[in-house]
């Protein structure tokens, strides 16, 4: 597997200064995710999706929706080494993200590529639509990352009803 997609994630920081892991091959396969309530300049929280050896990550904008109808704002950020899915700490002032993070929410997910099965979630990422069921201890149920920004890196991170 090749660290060319945590490249940005790696210029980014100094690993001699802050406690956030160091890019290295991640497990591949798996299907955890994990949301990371992140006091930085701003408050929000961070939707990690594991996909193909890295997690596929977001910046929500405000506490994710536990039920159907409420949409969030979710601005999609570099994808993080695998070993961020358990990193809880304080990121050191005049780091990048500095501040205090902490798990919210964990578990796995399952996506929903319904009527494409050989199509992988990075795919899915790509093409701007996601659909995955949630399976955390505060998030349960199927939710959707919808790109409705072609140009950027907004999408809407909602919970589906049913």
């Amino acid at each position: 597997m090749t660290l060319l997609p945590l490249k940005e994630y790696k210029k980014k920081r100094d690993f001699g200064v802050t406690p956030e892991p160091e890019p290295v091959p991640g497990e591949g396969g798996g299907r955890a995710f994990v949301i990371q309530k992140h006091q930085a300049s701003r408050l929000h929280y961070d939707l990690r999706l594991e996909a193909h050896g890295v997690l596929k990550s977001w910046a929500v904008t405000k506490e994710p929706p536990l039920e159907p109808g409420v949409k969030r704002l979710a601005v999609q950020v570099e994808d993080h080494p695998y070993d961020y899915i358990d990193f809880e700490g304080e990121i050191p002032a005049g780091q990048y993200g500095a501040g205090t993070v902490e798990i919210w929410d964990s578990g796995t997910y399952r996506p929903l590529l319904e009527g494409e099965p050989d199509k992988t979630v990075a795919e899915a990422i790509e093409r701007g639509a996601l659909k995955f069921s949630l399976a955390g201890e505060r998030l349960k149920g199927k939710y959707v990352l919808y790109h409705f920004d072609k140009k950027g890196r907004n999408w809407f991170f909602f919970r589906m009803k049913g």
